[in-house]
């Protein structure tokens, strides 16, 4: 039987190639060109055919070649070109292509063909060029914020770092360690808030994005050091893979942020004293005089209680004046608080959702920042309409007092939950704040919100009852949920948008 490969002819392979190729007479003239020498030179086939090879190629190189060509056509035989140096085609528009060239002599009985194959090396070359450009580009940016760079394969539980990370961590010698060896390194009180950055990040219903901050304690140094680590998970079939990232030594920016911190801390803390004692003030003023009236009519009660010869009619008067004085009292202080608070809300629309993320940014920022967040949001809630500043300092206040109510204690994981939600039955935004303290007993959570009451050594006693008074007056509702027994939890309400 014939073998079907043997009818297979030159020309139909010549044309079939991937390659570009032309065919050359010992004249140097193309006699012939494959469809895809045509495409990368931009020729038409009756365009091409008939010229010199010299045509093809930059005018720079001409004048050389023909002396090249005629020393090649004397002791033809297969070769590449060029040598090391690179070569150059011209295209009809006067592109110049680089490319690597192959020879090939072809004999017949009539005449000597060479065989020329273009390999392009344009954007291979391009390629290597970009990527040793991104290269020095990332070492650069490296170098300059001074970052380290890992590669966590979560399959093998290997962390691979590079030389920059391993001084961070610094312990066991070599640049890949076992997961559970760097995680040593990690502050106790940090691991938490560690692990739920990376159960978020390898959520595969999320984006996949990791970033967190946390403390680790380098046994070759002996020095506490505070890294910022940002990177993304890799998924396979809806299992987190791989975590890449980069890790920068942030300690010298949290020891100024913590200056910072308590020059601020200083400053409102004044700033509290000052209104507190303006406050405090303008209430004594208000209630001086019912007072001293009050004080007046009861001495009076009290002689007339201890003579048996009183006269009932003035013991009634006393008694009424300390009730009207009482009532006075009373009256001038809401007025009071009422001028406080006063002030026309303007209101707009916002996501709640959004606010609770600023907020939570902001207590942190403010160095409120020793717990983790579990997070419960309410997806395509509609918009609240109320105060966005004034809502934003309630739940800024509120998780200030969750972390204060936290340090100290011995509870195993400091967390805050923070929940939004629809209320059906008040038809109303609803925003949850828990946290995971000792709680409040029953004594103190029945005057938590009176004006000046407080449980803290340096607190004012206002930050609730003006919290209170803010969501009232946007519409909404504050309160403590009465189970205390485990944590706090504070609710409150908004008005949504029409």
């Amino acid at each position: 039987m014939a073998n079907p490969l043997e009818s297979l002819s030159f020309l139909a392979l010549f044309d079939a190639s991937a390659d570009a190729m032309l065919l050359v007479d010992h004249t140097g003239h193309v006699v012939r060109a494959n469809h895809s020498a045509q495409q990368l030179l931009e020729y038409a086939e009756g365009e091409i055919c008939g010229l010199l090879v010299e045509a093809l190629m930059p005018v720079r190189f001409r004048e050389h070649h023909y002396q090249y060509r005629d020393t090649f056509f004397k002791n033809a035989e297969k070769r590449s070109m060029a040598n090391g140096r690179e070569l150059f085609a011209l295209s009809k528009s006067g592109k110049e292509l680089a490319v690597n060239i192959g020879l090939s002599p072809i004999k017949t009985s009539k005449q000597d063909y060479i065989l020329i194959t273009f390999y392009v090396a344009d954007k291979r070359r391009v390629a290597e060029r970009a990527l040793r450009a991104s290269e020095e580009r990332l070492r650069l940016a490296k170098q300059a914020a001074n970052l380290g760079v890992f590669d966590y394969d979560i399959r093998r539980g290997i962390v691979h770092r590079d030389s920059r990370t391993y001084e961070i961590w610094g312990g066991s010698s070599g640049k890949s360690v076992p997961y559970a060896l760097a995680m040593e390194a990690v502050h106790p009180e940090d691991i938490a808030t560690k692990q739920a950055a990376f159960e978020l990040a390898s959520d595969p219903a999320g984006n996949g994005e990791y970033k967190t901050e946390y403390r680790i304690f380098n046994p070759a140094d002996g020095i506490e050091r505070w890294v910022a680590v940002v990177g993304r998970m890799h998924f396979e079939n809806g299992q987190a893979v791989r975590l890449v990232g980069i890790v920068q030594d942030v300690t010298e920016h949290k020891l100024l942020e913590k200056t910072l911190q308590a020059q601020r801390a200083e400053t409102e803390s004044v700033f509290k004293q000052q209104i507190a004692a303006q406050a405090a003030s303008a209430i004594a003023h208000e209630l001086n005089q019912p007072l001293a009236a009050i004080s007046a009519y009861s001495e009076v009660a009290l002689h007339a209680l201890n003579d048996v010869n009183a006269d009932p009619s003035k013991l009634k008067r006393a008694l009424e004046g300390c009730v009207a004085q009482v009532q006075r009292a009373g009256t001038s202080l809401h007025e009071l608080l009422a001028f406080l608070q006063q002030g026309e809300v303007v209101t707009e629309r916002f996501d709640l959702n959004d606010l609770v993320t600023t907020a939570l940014k902001i207590a942190k920022d403010d160095g409120y920042k020793e717990f983790y967040t579990i997070l419960e949001l309410e997806k395509n809630m509609p918009a609240v309409l109320a105060n966005r500043i004034q809502i934003q300092k309630v739940l800024v206040n509120l998780l200030r007092n969750a972390v204060e109510a936290m340090r100290g204690t011995a509870v195993p994981t400091s967390a805050i939950s923070v929940t939004v939600r629809t209320n059906k039955e008040m038809s109303m935004g609803h925003v949850t704040v828990k946290d995971s303290g000792p709680g409040i007993n029953q004594n103190l959570a029945k005057r938590i919100f009176e004006p000046f009451f407080t449980s803290k050594p340096t607190g004012i006693g206002m930050g609730l009852a003006i919290s209170r008074a803010l969501v009232e007056a946007n519409g909404g509702q504050l309160w403590l949920e009465p189970d205390t027994r485990t944590g706090a939890t504070f609710h409150f309400t908004l008005p949504f948008a029409a």
